[in-house]
């Protein structure tokens, strides 16, 4: 029997509503508020909320004020403005609140220049001693504090992120340092990669990594990015000293040319992550190293200048690769894709990373994924101008296991892009898709007033989707309002501010992320 949805509707009415003996009608929920929930539900509650919303709910009554300064919800504490909106104002509030509100269950803390202090830093190897993850950001540094008299650091320390200043040496610092810190695990350098200017200026080696590395023999993940004086010897030191190396990322080192690739693939046997992305890679130093016998199952390689001979040995000796980017190389092309494929290495393979890849055509893609699509997990093929719907269209069905798809240009076409059919596609092949990315410039994107019920589909059947991103403009406005309709609110963005990328894919993705 057929009963419609308004009879539905109205019985869900009368179930929530209580008829008092007066006619009135009322409903049994009227006298809860937020006021009468437990401390432990509020709890909760406040546990989804950042830092500097918390601080605002303080305000409203002392119970909140209690709750809102429970331990608990401060155990990853960013004090860095510019991070979190959080300002401290002197060392002394600093000193109370490690003592007061954060004391043994803060787990993590980012500190900027102004704060590190050996004043504070005794604190919280005092106060704070479950404390396994610290930021130092000394990036805006001019001058260091005096850290003459600094006897304690934190000991239980496993990630330690530090933020380089161009001219400020760390010397000073570092060697007080150097006997707490041989349990660290993780390590990450951050250069000023972002902030280099064009024209050429001196360069500092602003921290001694050959006694670093000798401080820290229990290093995994060594994650080495932008900084303008690191080169291949400082490559050699790490490998030379760190036997339990399984990731290394030397992104955006342009001073590193891969010299000392042989000893390093030699040395570390348990190297399964290589990054080399914005590197000054060469290819007769890439060729000497022994592939064959490595255990890498992920490489980075993007914008380097290696030649095609150099890619296709490689490639065809790496025996269980899982993981590549390779954009941005003039010397990729069908032939490196035919070799690759027919030496039988690339039954591992589950991301492929193809950004700008102009020499590669249609064919040659088309029949690469005919034999190794539907193994992926991640499929980046954007930047490319002569990829567009059509042949999207003909590859999305090969990608039925894909979490991860990057498509289109940023450059305008002299075609236009079929958005509503692509839609229809990816919601029809990709059940799995978590991420999806689409760079065409918006006036490139044809779409029609049947573009609704295309949306629809696509989130309806793609229920694991948590990111997409589009240019902004028309459609994006479009596809943005229907997920909010359906509260998925933080599902799509903008390329402005947000960018798909497989690197989530990496073994050691959690411990690669800083800032």
């Amino acid at each position: 029997m057929d009963i419609s949805t308004d009879i539905w509707g109205q019985l869900a009415v009368e179930a929530s509503q209580v008829y008092l003996s007066d006619g009135t009608v009322r409903s049994p929920f009227a006298d809860t508020t937020i006021e009468k929930l437990p401390d432990k539900v509020l709890l909760h509650i406040f546990s989804y909320l950042s830092h500097r919303e918390i601080c605002r709910l303080a305000r409203i009554c002392r119970r909140w004020r209690q709750i809102a300064y429970d331990t608990r919800l401060w155990k990853n504490v960013s004090l860095r403005p510019e991070v979190s909106g959080l300002h401290v104002g002197s060392l002394e509030m600093l000193l109370q609140l490690i003592s007061v509100r954060f004391g043994p269950t803060l787990r993590y803390i980012e500190l900027p220049i102004e704060l590190i202090t050996h004043t504070v830093l005794h604190e919280l190897s005092a106060k704070c001693p479950n404390l396994t993850h610290m930021l130092l950001d000394f990036s805006t540094a001019m001058q260091l504090h005096d850290f003459s008299e600094m006897q304690a650091f934190p000991t239980k320390l496993r990630y330690m992120c530090i933020c380089l200043s161009e001219v400020i040496f760390m010397e000073g610092f570092m060697r007080k340092i150097y006997n707490f810190i041989n349990g660290l695990e993780v390590l990450h350098l951050i250069g000023t990669y972002e902030k280099c200017e064009e024209e050429e200026e001196e360069i500092y080696e602003v921290i001694n990594v050959h006694k670093l590395k000798s401080a820290t023999p229990n290093l995994r993940v060594i994650n080495l990015y932008g900084i303008n004086f690191i080169d291949d010897s400082h490559i050699d030191a790490f490998s030379s000293n760190c036997i339990q190396l399984e990731c290394l990322a030397v992104n955006f080192c342009n001073k590193v040319t891969g010299s000392t690739l042989k000893t390093l693939i030699q040395r570390s046997k348990r190297l399964t992550c290589l990054l080399m992305n914005g590197t000054s890679l060469k290819s007769e130093f890439v060729m000497q190293a022994e592939w064959d016998k490595c255990a890498l199952q992920e490489l980075d390689i993007t914008a380097t200048d290696l030649s095609t001979e150099c890619l296709v040995d490689m490639l065809t000796r790496i025996p269980s690769l899982k993981f590549l980017s390779a954009g941005q190389i003039n010397g990729f092309n069908d032939s490196v894709l035919k070799q690759w494929v027919e030496s039988g290495v690339t039954r591992s393979l589950i991301s492929l990373d193809l950004d700008s890849s102009d020499n590669i055509t249609d064919e040659g893609l088309l029949k690469f994924l005919q034999r190794q699509g539907h193994q992926l997990s991640a499929c980046c093929l954007s930047g490319m101008p002569h990829i567009t719907d059509q042949l999207w269209m003909s590859i999305l069905p090969l990608l039925g296991n894909c979490k991860i798809i990057v498509m289109g240009t940023a450059e305008k076409l002299g075609v236009n892009i079929h958005v509503d059919q692509l839609m229809d596609t990816i919601a029809s092949n990709c059940g799995n898709l978590e991420r999806l990315e689409l760079r065409w410039d918006p006036d490139n994107l044809r779409f029609s007033d049947k573009s609704q019920k295309a949306i629809d589909i696509l989130r309806v059947k793609c229920l694991k989707l948590r990111c997409m991103v589009l240019s902004d403009g028309r459609y994006y406005e479009t596809v943005k309002a229907n997920f909010e309709r359906a509260d998925r609110i933080t599902v799509v963005r903008t390329t402005t501010c947000c960018r798909v990328s497989p690197y989530h894919l990496l073994r050691n993705y959690n411990d690669l992320i800083f800032n």
